[in-house]
């Protein structure tokens, strides 16, 4: 019996085994509830992948009745999965192939069950981010921005729209929008004012405090100790008329031939020179006498300590010597006045004493304070009295500078020269100029490179009241800008930047100021013309003298108009400008070469060239009154009496007339006056001699006279004919402002 137990589980295998129909019906049930399972999975998570079917129970035994050594004695078989097409059996191995597809390697399921599971997180996590983000876009865009905007910002006279938003925390589309309300059409790189900017500010809750670009321009000097100060040279201003001697006396001082390098005795641009004397250094500047050049004298005066009034003993008091005198006045510097050319017989002191008294310049022999100084420059006399009459006003004026400080300077001229760049004439005021000096002069920067004296020396250094040349600009300054030495380069570039980003703000702003209504109603009316011009000069002073004198020119129908006025030769880039414009080239002492001249003659750019600036002043009248409107006056020709009137169907009325006196034509205009008043101005339809047509009846002789579209002739009316007669107006007929 122990013996049949033990068989027992055999049996029981065995018996599992016999029925295949039995155990295929059961494993084809097991299958369709897990692929039934599977289904019901995939619709609750779609985004995990299939689970390979796994392998039916090998049988329904109990556990009491597991076999010991099935697998010894019957060796297990591949079984057979029974699928819907019993024609097509497939086994496990199989089945799982064809859920995996082909070359999939062990473990790819779990890891593409990762990847799937990695990717569905990043896309809840973008569709989070997004539904965030539109949900944002769907708020008012002003109040996100708002809530950021700060309570105070500081900006300057002038601020670009760009700047502004980032100061504010907004969006500068939304800046641009809300300038448009306004009323103000910018882009985000244009600049806007104050006042535009604070009231902008002001609907986002922010304040603005307004800093001044102009106050971080300005250089506070140096204070002076008193030990420090010592004496230093004064600085003369030698002024007069034209051809009074100025030049020629400055020459004699300085023992050298200044008067032969300018064209045609005159000086055409300021000079500074320091004279040794015996008794004392004497710095003087040589402003030209001209009326062209006030403005570079008025520069002159400013600098000056002592200003020598030269005046011809011969010639007397003139225009330019009035001005000289009040430039002086204005300045409030002392005038010692140098009675020149008394070699010549006809020379007349006491006649410039009396001149000038009309002035309130008297001399200390007729009981005033100025010293009279009689002298010849051509000649050489009198020239150690006036040096002493310098140096003892000098010393009443007990001039004094620090020469341990840093260098402040004025410039006296400045250029572009073609080999060494930007080059400016500095005449120190105070301190010590030295090579490798960082400094920033007007809108200018630079370092000094180099430096040479009035001899053309080159000098390390220069003292108060010591003209020299300096070379390391970044641009050409203007005459009469201050030159101020600063700590480092870069502190004085900042300087600089500032200054050039407030000009074009100022130049920006007069742009502005042309009103359109006011410039539309100009141009329609067709009162104002331009005689439009581009000066160039040899020297930045001598161009701004051109300027201010062309500009004078201007009257109420002519307006001379300065598009450009730079120093240096002539470009290409000035022709096309000059033909763009419809302006014509003014040059001072500067040249074109050939290829400009030629695309000057393309273009149809008229160039004209000047040494003597009075010249191109007379030459610019001329074309000034080339644009006059011409006077129009009317000169009668002619009378005609009505004697009989004559009523023509189809024609109108027709007055036969005898010529009293003149001529009357036919291409002339007539007035028909009749008890000595005027009733109709208008023109003559037809004029006939008998039944002929003619273009004239002279006196004593009657014709036939039609009126265009005028019937109402009368016995006795008086037919005159007149003519406008143009005459060309010149240009002192106009009154000049």
């Amino acid at each position: 019996m122990a013996e049949k137990i033990k068989l027992t589980p055999k049996k029981i295998v065995l018996k599992g085994n016999s029925s295949k129909d039995s155990i295929a019906g059961k494993i084809s049930a097991q299958k369709v509830q897990q692929d039934q399972k599977r289904e019901e999975e995939r619709k609750v998570q779609p985004e995990q992948p299939q689970v390979a079917a796994q392998k039916p129970a090998a049988t329904s035994a109990p556990a009491t009745a597991a076999p010991k050594r099935p697998a010894e004695r019957v060796p297990p078989k591949p079984r057979t999965v029974f699928v819907q097409d019993e024609r097509q059996p497939k086994t496990e191995a199989e089945e799982r192939e064809v859920k995996k597809g082909p070359n999939v390697k062990p473990g790819a399921d779990k890891k593409k069950s990762n990847l799937r599971e990695d990717i569905l997180k990043k896309e809840e996590h973008k569709k989070f981010f997004i539904g965030q983000k539109s949900r944002e876009r769907g708020r008012p865009e002003a109040t996100q921005a708002t809530s950021s905007v700060p309570s105070r910002i500081k900006i300057t006279e002038f601020v670009q729209v760009g700047e502004l938003a980032k100061k504010l925390n907004v969006r500068a589309p939304e800046i641009i929008a809300k300038l448009m309300q306004m009323g103000v059409m910018a882009t985000i790189t244009q600049s806007i004012d104050a006042e535009t900017a604070t009231l902008l500010s002001a609907e986002y809750g922010c304040t603005v405090e307004v800093i001044s670009l102009y106050e971080e321009t300005l250089i506070q000097e140096e204070s002076d100790e008193a030990a420090d100060l010592v004496q230093r040279p004064p600085v003369v201003t030698i002024m007069g008329h034209v051809d009074h001697g100025k030049t020629k006396l400055l020459d004699a001082l300085r023992e050298t031939d200044v008067v032969a390098t300018e064209a045609g005795g005159i000086t055409q641009h300021i000079g500074a020179y320091q004279v040794t004397r015996p008794k004392g250094k004497i710095t003087f500047l040589d402003t030209p006498g001209h009326a062209a050049f006030s403005a570079m004298r008025a520069r002159g005066a400013q600098v000056t300590d002592i200003v020598v009034l030269v005046v011809a003993a011969d010639d007397g008091v003139m225009p330019q010597t009035e001005e000289a005198i009040s430039h002086a006045k204005d300045a409030k510097v002392p005038i010692i006045v140098a009675v020149n050319k008394i070699d010549k017989p006809s020379a007349n002191i006491d006649r410039i004493k009396q001149d000038l008294a009309k002035f309130e310049i008297l001399s200390e022999d007729w009981g005033g304070t100025t010293p009279f100084v009689p002298i010849s420059a051509l000649q050489k006399l009198n020239l150690d009295k006036l040096e002493d009459a310098i140096l003892a006003q000098a010393e009443v004026m007990e001039v004094t500078a620090n020469p341990k400080k840093r260098a402040t300077g004025t410039v006296v001229e400045a250029k572009l020269d073609q080999g060494r760049g930007p080059v400016a004439t500095i005449l120190v005021r105070n301190g010590t100029l030295k090579i490798g000096d960082a400094f920033v002069v007007g809108l200018e920067g630079g370092k000094i490179r180099a430096m040479y004296n009035d001899r053309g020396q080159s000098v390390k250094e220069a003292g108060p009241a010591t003209p020299v040349e300096i070379l390391g600009l970044s641009g050409v300054p203007n005459s009469g800008d201050i030159l101020n030495v600063m700590a480092t380069e870069r502190e004085a570039r900042e300087i600089a930047d500032k200054r050039q980003e407030l000009a074009r703000h100022q130049q920006a702003q007069q742009v502005k100021k042309v009103k359109l209504e006011n410039f539309n109603e100009t141009i329609e009316e067709g009162k104002v013309k331009e005689y439009k011009v581009i000066i160039k000069g040899d020297v930045r002073g001598s161009v701004e003298a051109l300027t201010s004198s062309l500009e004078k020119l201007s009257s109420d129908e002519v307006r001379v108009r300065v598009i450009m006025g730079s120093t240096g030769e002539i470009s290409e880039s000035d022709v096309m400008l000059a033909s763009a414009a419809k302006a014509t080239i003014i040059t001072f002492n500067a040249r074109a070469n050939a290829k400009v001249r030629d695309v000057a003659s393309k273009e149809g750019v008229e160039i004209k060239n000047y040494s003597i600036i009075y010249q191109a002043i007379d030459d610019m009248k001329l074309a000034i009154a080339g644009l006059l409107s011409p006077d129009i006056s009317e000169r009668v020709t002619g009378e005609a009496e009505v004697r009989q009137v004559f009523k023509i169907s189809g024609m109108g009325t027709v007055a036969g007339c005898s010529v009293r006196s003149g001529f009357l034509k036919r291409a002339n205009a007539i007035r028909v006056i009749r008890d000595g008043s005027v009733v109709l101005t208008g023109s003559l339809k037809s004029l006939k001699r008998f039944q002929d047509d003619v273009s004239e009846v002279k006196e004593g002789f009657e014709c036939g006279i039609l009126i265009d579209n005028f019937n109402d002739l009368k016995v006795g009316d008086i037919i005159e004919g007149f003519e406008k007669v143009e005459t060309q107006r010149t240009f002192e007929e106009i009154g000049n402002k």
